[in-house]
């Protein structure tokens, strides 16, 4: 098969199309001839050298997919061939096929294409095992999110709405932001014109928002304490700039604050079959329901791994990117 690989670390030319071995399935696993896969913040590190598989995990990037089973294990008893799937991954994904562990697979929600299937599975765990899971979001509560236009936020906004919670997004430009309105958010605060701190007391009386979930990291990280109310949690899930940062522990117990922080590649299989399985009952029905809705910013074929890394890492995208093999 032919899969994307790279010939070393560094920056997005290092990634070269080239004919490898097809995946060998396990007895629990699956393997799924690839349809499409969708970028994540995760691909540009790990080209970089800066986030490495783990063990046993497939060296090529794609942390999820959609596609048709090609081939069961032996212990797999739910998925058949010729299924039309998608699933979360550890790796693999920029690939012609990938052999994924049986309960990290999901069927096709209704009304999604199985190309736009592909951009579902990261986003949707993420958020359901971050925000609501972990974080305990409920109805009536206050979301922010940092980085309302990208993947993850675009799927954040659609999922706190369908589940009742009032959304407060932070971006980059007025382009950006108009989109994660027409998505359901409530607040868009330009970061580069405003004080997100200042906005959220301003439109919540001065308590501040219920939960946040950041992906910016060292920056954010006092002001997003500042933000909160009592009880608040704050969910981190990346450090885009920067990963040090100080303390003060007085602001945590002035709010009794909780602070979080997780990925999903490194969780145990049987962790990650859980949140696949929440994610199936409770947030495929809102997708069947055209509540929450694939948002996809471009298409390119596998061959264009490396125009695909720029584009993301331009941050001009809005929603995720894809590649088709």
């Amino acid at each position: 098969m032919k899969a994307i690989v790279i010939s070393e670390p560094g920056e997005a030319e290092v990634l070269q199309l080239q004919e490898v071995d097809d995946p060998i399935i396990k007895d629990d696993e699956v393997l799924i001839k690839v349809e499409a896969t969708a970028l994540n913040r995760a691909d540009t590190l790990q080209r970089k050298g800066l986030y490495p598989p783990p063990k046993g995990a497939s060296p090529f990037l794609g942390l999820e997919c959609s596609g048709i089973v090609e081939a069961v294990g032996r212990n797999v008893s739910r998925w058949k061939i010729g299924d039309q799937v998608c699933a979360l991954l550890a790796g693999g994904g920029y690939a012609e096929k990938v052999a994924v562990p049986a309960g990290q697979v999901l069927p096709i929600p209704p009304g999604v294409s199985l190309k736009d299937a592909a951009s579902l599975p990261e986003v949707a765990c993420t958020v359901w095992s971050t925000v609501f899971m972990t974080s305990r979001l409920s109805r009536g509560e206050t979301l922010l999110v940092h980085g309302g236009s990208s993947g993850i936020g675009t799927f954040a906004i659609q999922i706190a709405k369908y589940q009742g919670a009032r959304v407060f997004v932070t971006a980059g430009s007025e382009d950006k932001l108009a989109v994660c309105k027409d998505l359901g958010a409530d607040v868009c605060i330009n970061y580069k014109t405003e004080d997100f701190v200042a906005r959220v007391k301003e439109e919540t009386d001065g308590k501040g928002v219920d939960v946040i979930l950041d992906s910016i990291g060292a920056p954010y990280f006092q002001r997003n304490l500042e933000s909160l109310n009592l009880d608040g949690r704050l969910f981190i899930i990346g450090t885009m700039g920067g990963a040090v940062t100080q303390l003060d522990f007085r602001s945590l117990f002035a709010k009794r604050l909780t602070v979080q922080a997780a990925g999903l590649r490194n969780r145990s299989l049987e962790n990650k079959a859980v949140i696949v399985s929440e994610v199936e009952k409770i947030v495929w029905p809102a997708i069947a329901a055209g509540k929450v809705k694939p948002v996809i910013f471009k298409y390119l074929p596998l061959s264009a791994a490396a125009e695909a890394h720029k584009l993301m890492e331009s941050s001009k995208h809005i929603g995720k990117i894809l590649l088709a093999p």
